[in-house]
């Protein structure tokens, strides 16, 4: 099949195709007039690559386990291997580090909310306060 066909049956576009293939995720067979050629595997592949950009993994990670064993289902729940286990590990940890970091991002954003939401309260207030000993005057 050509690269437009493999895009509309994974979804994937004719750009993603390219870049997997030029990241060594995908080869493409050539043939005389230069063409991408691809087969049904390859729509399997595509989509297991899809499946790992999805839970954040890199180009770079997403070769290692491709290269596991070649026939490794990511569907296969009965399937297994020891380089996907690390991955899956060590992007856990990636994120619970990377949610550690928003929460503390999070609490200080809100504190200086409120910080803020104060000082507009009490600005109000002295206002409020000026302009009727103005009026009064």
């Amino acid at each position: 099949m050509k690269i437009g066909q493999l895009s509309k049956a994974t979804g994937a576009s004719t750009r993603s195709i390219r870049y997997y293939e030029k990241k060594n995720l995908l080869t493409a067979k050539r043939m005389d007039n230069d063409y991408r050629e691809f087969d049904e595997s390859d729509v399997k592949r595509i989509k297991t690559i899809q499946i790992y950009l999805d839970i954040g993994l890199s180009t770079r990670e997403i070769n290692g386990i491709l290269n596991c064993h070649e026939n490794y289902d990511p569907y296969d729940n009965d399937d297994f291997c020891e380089e996907l286990l690390g991955a899956y590990e060590e992007k856990h940890a990636e994120i619970l580090q990377q949610i550690q970091s928003l929460t503390v991002a999070q609490q200080k954003l809100e504190q200086r909310i409120e910080q803020m939401r104060r000082r507009r309260t009490l600005k109000g207030t002295v206002s409020n306060s000026a302009e009727q000993s103005n009026q009064s005057s």
